[in-house]
């Protein structure tokens, strides 16, 4: 029995996992042995998405392997070993750690290193890069002693790091060489747009100039970074992010061709010069002479070089050579949209510019066209919307004039052109290349009829994700094109949209479950009791009318209590040991020393564990569900209120200290969060809301981070509305500024209700503002300028909310009947069984201090000071 072909492959990254998933797709992995070889102690993981670790998203969750691929594919799969030495004679590689492996057919995906400029200093303690997980955990580590930090850097990846030290609650600056930041994706317009956008966050941009040294204490840990114009910027974290230079030393010492900048040098079918070896991804220098830094050309060569093996071992995939790849981008820097694709420079003979820019609002567009009307390429800060539409037309004449593509709605343009008009040649996908055609056909020949099925047969969509919404719309019109209806109902049980349902609710004066089911249900469904997704989402519909139509009602009386999501049946989030936590409303992050003694008093006496949140709360963890009664009677007799965190609702208004105390503030911050927080209190929507007040530009509350967030300027107030600092991070757009009190008030009364009213279930509000038709610019034109005559009506919903707020926990305690359901066991409803024994999940953590100091260095604690 013939020995199989033994493929082995160097590097597992993105590019990396692409190439093993073509191999996979070709058969190859059941005909040949597959071994890869990985520096990095994890799998491959999304590196495009690298900063929204920062956000809450998990190593694991940037993970882009199933956890059995491997395993169902009979690779294997070597961790934090890197190649060290390659035998082209032998055919080996050997790794650092001694071991040697032997191949048929090699293949290079050593990716790229981040370049750092030879300045002095360099080496100081607190001098990062930003490339790998790892270097984020660093980075993370070390910015917990740090105040300010800088990058030196603005292109793409240095603006994500400056994001992520902002994110870490660091004073940030962004230092670029060139005149303006993304110097190579943007022009000179974007690139001041952009820069108005991101300076408008708080984060100081410096641009003409370069890093000269990198100025260390006595410690060796960095103090500040010298520029090339002899200024200096006090600093206590550098990351070098000055672009990136293929990783090329295992092929240049083995003697493979490399180019004379860097880069294995490839043919078409990603061959080097060697026949056995082939190089994707970052360190490999094309035909076209580039070498290429995005993941979707490195996902083509990877396509490319596994489709020639495939062929070499007796397939016939027929795919056509790599020769160059598109180049165009688009991403969200620091909540930012920033897109660009084809000639976006205008470097053609002859190129026209079709411009809008509206500096206020932050958004800049530029088309560049031929003389003959061809569309060549373009910039888009500040709005992308169109970015998919506009890069599939690229090289070919638009169907409307090119102004009607960047005016926006509402200025006498022709109808913006969607995606359903474009060519089936015309790329939807351009991190996997997938065409407008494989979508219909994945629709009108692979009977797909969702967007997840349409995805898994295409790949479209599963890459940087930008192409999403054009591939749900393109999936929708050709159902409905093929006579199939696009059911955009809530669930199973209507047909209605939560939009629409809230206003039948509304109209018609519904107050019950029972009866919306009934009147608006699907016929099949208005016998049943409604499913997972309808009850919760018109239970708050329910809520937040209750107050305008009189119903009143408390969530845990009768019908009410069996539509409520899990954490509100018992008014506390369960938790993952199935203890709940205790949140009580500290408005504005303001609270007396006697309500302070009192949650200590509370945390101590019930065993609870205790931690200080982000959102300015005293949370409270570990309380069995028989004890919430007890802890809330005294929490309520204190003078506190529930907070809410179980509720699709307000959260906190959080606020810095303001006028009172900053010498910096130009507002009574703290008296504005409170207000505001008071107001809002108990406003049922379709997701949870937050807030913070900012009491200057300096924006320490993190207002941009929010879904409405307040900053003082010096005649008033700036409201910001559509933010996110969650999974996806947002930030947010301005909505009006210079307010008075009262006019700040009466719009965000307005927004909140007219988002209650108009977003689909569990719709942030960020999604929202993207999602709804004219964005921005719509919302301003209904809650500024009342466009539809509805603001009487949505500030009289809202002063009926205020007017009708009851706190939930002080009304549960006074209703015996609501008590009933505060049992640990439902047979059991006395005091708890006293064979059953409750163990804490965990005690107050105790600081590791050997991440702090080294071994002989000497550590203050509250308690003293050791030495280990």
């Amino acid at each position: 029995m013939s020995t199989p072909e033994t493929i082995v492959l160097v590097g597992h990254g993105m590019v990396g996992q692409r190439f093993l998933e073509a191999l996979a797709d070709h058969g190859v992995t059941r005909r040949a042995r597959v071994i890869v070889l990985c520096e990095e102690p994890r799998p491959a993981y999304d590196r495009v998405k690298l900063t929204s670790y920062f956000s809450g998203a998990t190593p694991e969750e940037l993970t882009l392997a199933d956890e059995d691929f491997m395993s169902r594919h009979g690779i294997e799969t070597h961790l934090g070993d890197a190649a060290a030495t390659l035998d082209r004679t032998a055919r080996t590689v050997t790794t650092l750690s001694g071991s040697r492996f032997h191949y048929d057919t090699l293949v290079l995906a050593t990716g790229s290193y981040p370049f750092v400029p030879p300045v002095p200093g360099r080496d100081s303690e607190g001098c990062f890069v930003y490339r790998t997980i790892e270097d984020l955990l660093a980075i993370e580590s070390y910015a917990q002693t740090a105040r300010t930090g800088a990058v030196v850097g603005g292109g793409l990846l240095g603006l994500e790091a400056a994001g992520a030290l902002q994110g870490l609650g660091l004073d940030t600056h962004v230092v670029e060489f060139s005149p303006r930041l993304m110097s190579i994706q943007v022009d000179e317009g974007g690139g001041a747009a952009l820069r108005r956008k991101i300076e408008g966050m708080g984060i100081q941009v410096h641009t003409g100039v370069g890093g000269q040294e990198v100025i260390a204490g006595e410690d060796g840990r960095v103090r500040s970074l010298l520029l090339s114009d002899g200024s200096k910027v006090a600093t206590d974290l550098v990351i070098f992010s000055a672009g990136i230079r293929p990783r090329d030393q295992l092929a240049r010492e083995a003697g493979l061709t490399t180019g004379e900048r860097g880069g294995i040098v490839i043919d078409e079918r990603c061959r080097t010069s060697d026949p056995n070896t082939f190089a994707i991804g970052e360190c490999a220098k094309a035909v076209d002479g580039m070498v290429y830094g995005l993941v979707a050309p490195g996902y083509e060569m990877a396509e490319t070089a596994a489709a020639a093996i495939a062929d070499s071992l007796g397939g016939e995939v027929g795919r056509p050579g790599f020769t160059g790849a598109d180049t165009s981008t688009k991403l969200k820097l620091l909540g930012v949209d920033v897109a660009s694709f084809g000639d976006a420079l205008g470097t053609a003979d002859g190129a026209l510019d079709v411009l809008y820019s509206d500096s206020r609002a932050g958004v800049y567009k530029k088309l560049v066209v031929s003389p003959d009307g061809a569309l060549l390429g373009g910039v888009l800060v500040g709005d992308a919307e169109a970015y998919g539409t506009l890069r599939a037309l690229t090289g070919s004449v638009p169907p409307v004039p090119p102004e009607s593509l960047v005016l926006p709605a509402g200025m006498g343009a022709p109808a913006a052109l969607g995606p359903t008009a474009l060519p089936d040649e015309a790329v939807i996908c351009s991190c996997h290349n997938v065409q407008k055609g494989a979508v219909r056909a994945a629709v009108t020949e692979h009977e797909c009829t969702d967007l997840p099925s349409v995805k898994k047969c295409t790949r479209a969509g599963t890459g940087c994700g930008s192409c999403v919404k054009v591939l749900g719309q393109l999936m929708d019109a050709e159902l409905e094109a093929g006579g199939i209806a696009v059911d955009k109902g809530l669930c199973g049980c209507f047909s209605h949209t939560r939009a629409e349902l809230y206003e039948i609710v509304r109209t018609l004066r519904l107050t019950t479950f029972a009866e919306i089911l009934d009147s608006q249900g699907r016929p099949e469904a208005r016998q049943g009791d409604g499913c997972e997704i309808c009850k919760p989402a018109l239970a708050s519909v329910l809520a937040s009318l209750a107050p305008a139509l009189g119903s009143g009602g408390h969530v845990l009386d009768g019908e009410q209590a069996a539509l409520q999501d899990t954490n509100d049946h018992h008014l506390a989030n369960l938790q993952r040991n199935g203890s709940y936590s205790v949140v009580p409303r500290v408005p504005g992050g303001e609270i007396t020393p006697a309500k302070l003694i009192v949650i200590g008093e509370v945390a101590r006496d019930f065993g609870l564990y205790t931690k200080i949140t982000g959102g300015q709360r005293i949370d409270m963890f570990g309380a069995r569900v028989d004890q919430l009664p007890a802890i809330w009677a005294r929490l309520v007799d204190a003078g506190f209120e529930s907070g809410h965190a179980y509720g699709k609702s307000l959260r906190t208004v959080k606020s810095c200290v303001g006028q009172t105390w900053c010498r910096y503030g130009v507002q009574d911050s703290v008296r504005m969060a409170i207000s505001l927080e008071l107001r809002y209190r108990g406003l049922r929507a379709p997701h949870k809301l937050k807030s913070a007040v900012s009491g200057c530009a300096r924006e320490c509350a993190e207002a941009m981070g929010k879904d409405f967030g307040v900053i003082a300027t010096a005649s008033g107030w700036n409201l910001y509305v559509g933010g996110n600092g969650g999974a996806t991070p947002r930030h947010a757009d301005l909505l009006a500024q210079d307010l008075s009190d009262a006019e700040l008030v009466r719009l965000i009364d307005r927004f909140l209700m007219f988002y209650i009213r108009t977003a689909d279930r569990l719709e942030r509000t960020s999604t929202w503002l993207e999602r709804i038709d004219g964005g921005l610019a719509h919302v301003r034109d209904v809650v500024v300028h009342d466009s539809l005559g509805l603001c009487d009506e949505l500030e009289e919903l809202m002063a009926a909310h205020v007017e009708g707020y009851r706190d939930e926990w002080a009304a549960t305690l006074e209703d015996p009947e609501r008590l009933q359901r505060f049992v640990s066991f439902v047979n059991a409803p006395g005091a708890p069984d006293p064979s059953v024994r409750f163990v804490a999940e965990r005690e107050q953590i105790k600081p590791d201090l050997t991440l702090l100091s080294g071994p002989d260095i000497p550590v203050r604690t509250l308690e003293g000071t050791s030495s280990r």
